[in-house]
């Protein structure tokens, strides 16, 4: 933004509540203006003719600014990912303690990373590893929504698990 000698235009909108009249005035004026009350006359739509200028104290204007983008940069949601590995011959036991723990980390709004991991020759039931992966995902259907299906990637089969937005 231009702000005080900076503007080129010879005459300008004025707006704002620290001014008794809106309109345009020559750039002299709303110097003068602006000096009268200690603060900055500052540029903000160069585009429109004649620019649209306002005045304010640029600095505090800055910092407002700076401080608005931080708070939005704390609210945005930060994305968990925790994964939850099994082998392709995990008992039904085992498999429902791993369910318990992706129904807890779903309803936390974390992602899940489910994968199994095939060892020496267990490569094989890759297709049992694929069956097991995608039960998983059914049995988990009410917390979370797999964004992708069971994908074979070296040694280890992936599939990912979404929380469902609560309404």
């Amino acid at each position: 933004m231009n702000i005080n000698d900076e503007i080129t235009a010879a005459q300008v909108r004025l707006v704002g509540d620290n001014i008794p009249e809106q309109g345009i005035y020559p750039i002299s004026k709303a110097m003068s203006m602006a000096d009268e009350l200690g603060l900055d006359l500052v540029e903000i739509s160069a585009k429109a003719d004649p620019p649209v200028c306002r005045i304010l104290d640029y600095q505090k204007y800055l910092y407002q600014q700076r401080k608005k983008a931080k708070e939005m940069k704390q609210n945005a949601s930060k994305i968990v990912i925790k994964e939850i590995r099994f082998g392709p011959n995990t008992d039904e036991h085992d498999f429902q303690f791993k369910l318990k723990h992706a129904q807890e980390f779903l309803s936390e709004g974390s992602k899940v990373k489910a994968s199994i991991f095939f060892r020496g020759r267990s490569i094989m039931f890759a297709d049992q590893g694929e069956k097991q992966l995608l039960r998983f995902a059914v049995e988990l259907e009410e917390y979370g929504r797999a964004e992708n299906m069971p994908k074979l990637e070296g040694k280890r089969m992936t599939m990912m698990i979404a929380p469902v937005k609560k309404k």
